[in-house]
């Protein structure tokens, strides 16, 4: 009897160190990136001697992703779709090299120039869409065809030169920050914004749990979920801290949570994201269960050319120049940042937050390296290697799915 009763219970320790192990591995899987990020911060806030983590480079490593993190946002979609677009570093320099002509050699207002070049940018959207949706050519092919032409363009409009100064309103889209509401050494607004945001952060998260509860999902138990409440308040409030040690939220991390924020409402909240999540999971299911693939790919592909206008603009507000270098490799850039964030290569799969912290680690790793004297060879050796691993976890995670 006592060696039956053994047996049950070692069978019984088995199958919870079973479950704990597929519990961790599910965590991982889900949050690796999250779980990367965070590893990186530490890891260089170590090793640069707590330089990393002052104000000053926190501020900096956001203004100089900012241009690839809209570009990520935009080509989300796009890979969601299965498809890529090799053209956005162009397109980027192409509207950038508009905008100075309009800005610099006419002196247009930019209140009316920024949504001119915005449109631009769409209307080459929709040139490069109507070939991929209607005609079925593959996007690889039109948009590298798109890369070629406009980097050409761009050369044409510039002359070979570069274009400035910028209005200074302008710059600001870059290089400007909220305006305090005291002269404290802290940051008032942006402490009050970050505190805001974190107490929306929450509730939305407490919404969420309640409806999946009353639709009879699974749900986190209490503790679990108090827990991610906690660390969620806590990061946004101990980040928003350290932008008000320094000059307060820039203006583009302003824009940066517009955009997340929209972008998290289409693919979660709506019927057109559901269409493009349905879309790049298997298009003839879609097709057959009334779809519109074809009008869904289109405007995908206006919405991945507005942003990369919106992206050439915050890039030339920047360097307060427009270049006919502008936007080289930005398009890998932009693809980097989504596969790391979870995005599958098949399409169907990721999420805008995966994507933002996918442009983050790449930021980091940037930022971090560049700080310990990492040859920018070296850099992209590293980065090149960590794309590979993610698509190869990608991939084993599917593997391992469908076991």
């Amino acid at each position: 009897m006592e060696t039956t009763n053994g047996i049950k219970n070692g069978a019984k320790k088995e199958k919870q160190t079973l479950d704990l192990k597929t519990k961790a591995l599910d965590i991982f899987s889900k949050y690796s990136m999250v779980i990367i990020l965070i590893g990186l911060l530490l890891a260089f806030q170590l090793m640069t001697d707590g330089i990393f983590w002052r104000p000053l480079n926190i501020t900096n490593i956001v203004l100089q992703n900012s241009h690839i993190l809209v570009l990520a946002a935009g080509m989300l979609l796009v890979v969601l779709l299965g498809h890529v677009d090799l053209s956005v570093g162009s397109v980027m320099a192409f509207v950038g090299a508009i905008s100075g002509i309009l800005m610099v050699n006419w002196n247009m207002s930019p209140w009316l120039a920024v949504p001119i070049c915005i449109a631009i940018g769409a209307i080459i959207g929709a040139w490069q869409g109507y070939w991929v949706a209607y005609f079925g050519i593959p996007a690889f092919i039109v948009t590298l065809a798109g890369l070629l032409m406009f980097r050409g363009l761009t050369q044409v409009v510039l002359g070979g030169q570069s274009l400035s100064p910028f209005p200074e309103i302008f710059q600001k889209i870059s290089t400007g920050y909220l305006p305090d509401l005291t002269d404290g050494s802290v940051h008032l607004l942006t402490m009050i914004l970050g505190v805001l945001i974190a107490a929306a952060l929450v509730f939305g998260q407490w919404r969420t749990r309640e409806k999946r509860k009353n639709n009879l999902f699974e749900v986190e138990s209490m503790n679990a979920f108090t827990l991610k409440a906690v660390m969620t308040a806590v990061v946004m409030i101990g980040v928003t801290y350290i932008f008000a040690s320094y000059q307060g939220y820039p203006v583009i991390l302003v824009i940066l949570g517009v955009i997340v924020a929209a972008y998290a409402f289409l693919t979660n909240k709506t019927v057109a994201g559901r269409q493009i999540y349905a879309t790049g999971g298997n298009r003839k299911a879609a097709e057959l269960s009334g779809i519109k693939t074809k009008k869904i790919t289109f405007w995908v592909f206006v919405n991945m050319g507005a942003m990369a206008a919106l992206a050439g603009l915050i890039l030339a507000a920047r360097l307060n120049a427009a270049t006919p270098q502008a936007g080289t490799s930005m398009e890998l850039d932009a693809m980097a940042a989504v596969y790391f964030g979870g995005a599958s290569t098949s399409g169907g799969v990721g999420t805008i937050v995966g994507t933002i912290v996918g442009g983050l680690v790449m930021g980091v790793l940037n930022n971090g390296m560049s700080i310990l004297g990492v040859g920018v060879d070296w850099q992209q050796a590293i980065k090149g290697l960590i794309l590979l691993l993610a698509v190869v976890l990608d991939i084993y995670n599917k593997k391992k799915k469908a076991a």
